[in-house]
């Protein structure tokens, strides 16, 4: 399973196994992208795998054959920093040529450092000054209220952000206005640029919080395909309050090296960490091979 069709609709049975194949080729596209880019995102980008697979491959109501399709969920990437994930997503479920990804960072290129939403199909809203998208899915929300349609709005953010007094904000807002249409995803990775959240500033305990804001709350292995798939379902559920999925995820998820190492937070993998990453993700021979020699 490589590319999505044409429209996404929720289905009470998801293929798992199909799922992680999808969230592995995305892995692999992270590090093939990045290395050759020489500078991005590394660990945010592969802890966000397997929520981004679950979202375009099975619950998102989207047609990347017309991507303005009024009636289409909206995905709002508030951890701008972490769009590679996002853009093999979106290459993978049919938005623009695969072959596009190889471009990351090039002068000119669509795929820039945070999406621009003017630049690339898929992309709901520019993104990547920390704390504001979920403000932007709230909007989105309200509009769909106003237009009377069902579509859901998706804000996915990351736990730096919590820091910001925007995020509560918006939590109150959503929660006062019942907008249970709008869904948000915490990739809880545990990490934010300067180290470990807990010695940034220690939000926890995080589900309460969301709690004490009106929030329905589930809290989830963000990396489980089973789990992830189940909190989608329920998100999608809601009666009258927003919901919230916490994902307990892994920096640099999938690469032994990357996991938990904050250095790769903002630090591009080598060429020789890229052919040993790939490696690990069970990549071919021949195509590490042809990644090498596209990197400087």
């Amino acid at each position: 399973m490589t590319t999505a069709s044409a429209t996404q609709k929720t289905n009470p049975t998801a293929d798992i196994e199909a799922l992680k194949k999808v969230a592995l080729l995305i892995r692999r596209d992270v590090i093939k992208m990045l290395g050759i880019a020489g500078n991005g995102h590394p660990g945010g980008s592969l802890s966000a795998t397997d929520l981004l697979a679950a979202l375009y491959f099975h619950h998102m109501k989207i047609d990347a054959k017309n991507p303005k399709w009024a009636d289409r969920d909206r995905l709002v990437f508030s951890k701008g920093h972490g769009c590679p994930a996002l853009y093999s997503a979106l290459a993978r479920a049919g938005y623009f040529p695969i072959d596009w990804l190889l471009t990351l960072r090039k002068l000119g290129s669509p795929l820039q450092g945070h999406p621009d939403v003017r630049r690339l199909a898929g992309i709901e809203a520019s993104t990547g000054s920390l704390g504001q998208g979920l403000s932007i899915a709230i909007g989105m929300a309200l509009a769909a209220r106003f237009d009377k349609k069902d579509y859901k709005s998706y804000a996915f953010i990351s736990d730096g952000e919590l820091n910001e007094g925007q995020i509560w904000e918006a939590a109150a807002f959503a929660s006062f206005h019942k907008l249970k249409d709008c869904i948000t995803i915490l990739d809880y990775n545990k990490y934010q640029l300067g180290g470990a959240t807990k010695d940034m500033l220690d939000m926890e305990p995080v589900a309460d919080k969301w709690k004490a804001f009106g929030w329905e709350t589930r809290e989830i292995d963000g990396h489980d395909m089973k789990q992830v798939d189940e909190a989608l379902t329920w998100a999608r559920s809601a009666v009258s309050a927003p919901r919230i999925i916490i994902a307990h995820t892994v920096k640099g998820k999938g690469v032994s090296f990357m996991e938990n190492n904050n250095n790769f937070h903002g630090v591009a993998n080598t060429k020789d960490e890229t052919e040993k990453a790939l490696r690990e993700l069970g990549e071919e021979d021949a195509e590490i091979r042809r990644i090498s020699g596209m990197i400087k």
